[in-house]
């Protein structure tokens, strides 16, 4: 997998870049602020950018910003956001588009250098890595106004373990239940956010992020 890594403190991107390229993962380049990753993602057309989402010159939200450009410029591009915190605007922008090969966790919780890997891995191949403190956060701030108000209690539960990129089999363990009833939750949330069955429709990573298109 050909990866750009976009980090401004020389430490971590050399430490991030020896990680993936000691997992057996080939890092084609590696920027230290916004502009210049776009540049480097125009010249060696990875497959996905690892991007903090402080970097300079101002650092505050442009390596988010800069994942936003990416995945409208290129779309076939995934990125994976690591951050401090959630970046409320401009996370709900980035996951509010096509969720395939989008990824957003938390620095603190990327402890696990495996799964850390299998994460970019992931979001590489196109999936999904959504750290659970996002995906609550982000639940927090819009469930008044986002059609997952109609959900109960356990279907958030469900839905919040979905966005984690859990299986149903997953989901059932995690909360003690049996796989019937996870798949019976799983249903209710499809019809409650009225996402019937399509061919290359994501409904699962939908269901969860359907509440961002009433995000301000």
């Amino acid at each position: 997998m050909r990866i750009v890594i976009a980090e401004d403190s020389v430490l971590l991107r050399e430490g991030l870049t020896r990680l993936l390229v000691d997992a057996g993962e080939e890092v084609v380049g590696t920027a230290g602020d916004a502009e210049e990753t776009m540049a480097v993602v125009e010249q060696t057309a990875p497959d996905i950018v690892v991007t903090d989402v402080r970097m300079p010159p101002g650092h505050s939200d442009e390596g988010l910003r800069a994942a936003i450009e990416i995945r409208r410029r290129w779309p076939g591009t995934a990125v994976l956001v690591l951050s401090q915190w959630v970046e409320e605007r401009y996370a709900t922008e980035l996951l509010a588009g096509a969720t395939d090969g989008v990824g957003y966790l938390l620095k603190d919780r990327v402890a696990d250098v495996s799964d850390f890997v299998e994460a970019v891995r992931r979001v590489g191949a196109g999936g999904t890595a959504l750290d659970p403190d996002v995906v609550s956060q982000l639940l927090a701030t819009s469930r008044n106004r986002s059609p997952l108000a109609a959900l109960t209690p356990r279907e958030t539960e469900v839905l919040k373990l979905m966005a984690e990129g859990r299986s149903n089999r997953a989901v059932a363990a995690a909360l003690v239940v049996s796989d019937g009833a996870v798949e019976k939750h799983v249903s209710n949330i499809f019809m409650k956010l009225d996402l019937p069955i399509a061919e290359a429709t994501h409904r699962r990573v939908q269901a969860v992020l359907r509440y961002l298109e009433a995000a301000p």
